[in-house]
């Protein structure tokens, strides 16, 4: 079956960053575009990022726009998000999620486990 595994979350201080990882396998990664999404306690979750199959297409909240990076290695099965000058408000359990197309809503079919970020003030 499909399986999304994240991984590099963790405590950061305010201003610094983090990659994310997500390694996909039980089917063609190159065939699917990958999402990231984000739910901080309280909230409902949110799209971040997106990035279509061969990497061509990509889309940002605008909350992360010029901070984080989208991107694939489909040699590697794996999706990343890099994330520069965190901000408190960041603070949230990341999701990968895998679709049939790069989308905003959360129209992914799976979906990883999550890892924290934490941002410190």
């Amino acid at each position: 079956q499909v399986q999304l595994v994240e991984s590099g979350g963790g405590l950061v201080q305010a201003g610094g960053s983090l990659r994310l990882s997500c390694v996909a396998s039980g089917r063609t990664f190159s065939s699917y575009a990958m999402g990231w999404f984000r739910q901080a306690p309280g909230k409902e979750r949110e799209f971040v990022a997106t990035i279509s199959r061969i990497g061509g297409t990509t889309y940002y909240s605008r909350s992360v726009k010029g901070r984080f990076t989208i991107s694939r290695d489909n040699a590697k099965n794996t999706v990343y998000l890099q994330m520069n000058s965190l901000q408190p408000e960041d603070t949230a359990v990341y999701y990968c999620a895998t679709g049939l197309r790069p989308t905003t809503s959360d129209e992914y079919d799976y979906w990883g486990q999550g890892t924290q970020v934490t941002v410190a003030s």
